[in-house]
């Protein structure tokens, strides 16, 4: 007779179905980034995808473990297709290239592999290439909505190489997103409120282009809430905390900070508290801990925004708690039953 531990709970939960249901709340925001950039968004999540898959294959295939399980869990699959959903569209092949093959092999399976790893093999990708290569994630492609048809600019000419082999960035094409704009005036010595006049960039709901992304990436974690893949506490405290934060700075000072609109709807916010702040392996697991978790991520968010010297900080606010999530954790471990 076999014989096994407890907890004896059944349930339906397994790691395929729970990355399966990442990957059905991806579609929202990949919907949008279509919409709005055209097929550059399709062909960086094929290079992603398949580089992570194959790299994925590979070190199971080194280390003597089943391939077509670690293949089929869905975990490869996710988090290259959420670093493809971070970059810029119109960024080189290779740059997501190396941001899979870093966030597959180092960040996770170097750990031991699925369920060891420290760091959130996503954010952890894409800060090695933030870092290396910062005038290749500036390559977003420019986006008029202010006509009544979405008008998507060619971004063909971006990052295409000319008769010497060099690559020209035409700045026709590219644009500043809302928090690179922010952080250029303030290093100008300007108001920050001057950055503000751009109704391409800061308009929400009807033409501005990073509202729309950050209303796919919440429809998305709204969906993953429903079926109860994440958990409230850690959305919820992201996301209050980026707000409040936001909404009593801009009271004090209005011309140096921007109102929490713009910060809940500018950058990776909505993908943090959704997608990337609420992964099970690397985020507090205690109900404190994990409003203690998502609460100090969306401070540093803020601070790093505000006074950093990269225009947002969802990677390093993420990584950083990483790091904290085990000591609070023991913190806030709940009392047991009769203590």
């Amino acid at each position: 007779m076999n014989l096994s531990s407890s907890p004896h709970l059944q349930g339906n939960a397994s790691v395929g179905r729970t990355m399966a249901m990442v990957l059905l709340a991806l579609i929202p925001v990949i919907t949008v980034s279509v919409w709005l950039f055209g097929s550059a968004v399709l062909m960086q999540l094929t290079v992603a995808g398949v580089t992570g898959l194959a790299a994925e294959a590979a070190v199971m295939f080194l280390r003597g473990r089943p391939v077509m399980l670690a293949l089929c869990d869905g975990s490869a699959l996710v988090t290259a297709l959420l670093l493809a959903l971070c970059l810029p569209p119109t960024a080189p092949f290779w740059v997501a290239v190396i941001a899979v093959l870093f966030a597959i092999v180092v960040v996770k399976h170097l750990y031991g592999g699925l369920g060891y790893n420290l760091f959130n093999p996503a954010m952890a990708g894409y800060l090695v290439v933030l870092i290396a290569f910062p005038a290749q994630l500036t390559l977003w492609p420019a986006v008029d909505l202010s006509a009544r048809s979405v008008q998507v600019l060619d971004t063909s000419a971006v990052a295409q190489p000319d008769a010497t082999g060099l690559v020209d960035q035409a700045d026709a094409v590219t644009m500043a997103t809302p928090l690179d704009a922010m952080r250029g005036v303030r290093l100008q010595g300007q108001p920050v409120a001057s950055a503000l006049v751009a109704p391409a960039l800061f308009g929400l709901f009807d033409n501005g282009v990073t509202a729309w992304l950050a209303l796919g990436w919440a429809a998305g974690g709204l969906m993953l809430l429903a079926v109860g893949v994440i958990r409230w506490r850690i959305p919820l405290s992201l996301l209050i905390a980026v707000g409040l934060f936001a909404a009593v700075s801009h009271w004090l000072d209005p011309l140096n900070h921007a109102g929490w609109l713009v910060h809940l709807f500018s950058g990776g916010v909505m993908a943090a508290a959704f997608f990337i702040a609420t992964d099970p392996v690397s985020a507090a697991t205690t109900p404190r801990g994990q409003l203690i978790y998502g609460a100090g991520i969306g401070l540093l968010i803020y601070l790093i925004r505000g006074w950093g010297g990269y225009p947002d900080g969802v990677a390093f606010a993420v990584l950083l708690f990483n790091i904290a999530a085990p000591l609070i954790d023991y913190f806030t471990v709940p009392k047991a039953y009769g203590q």
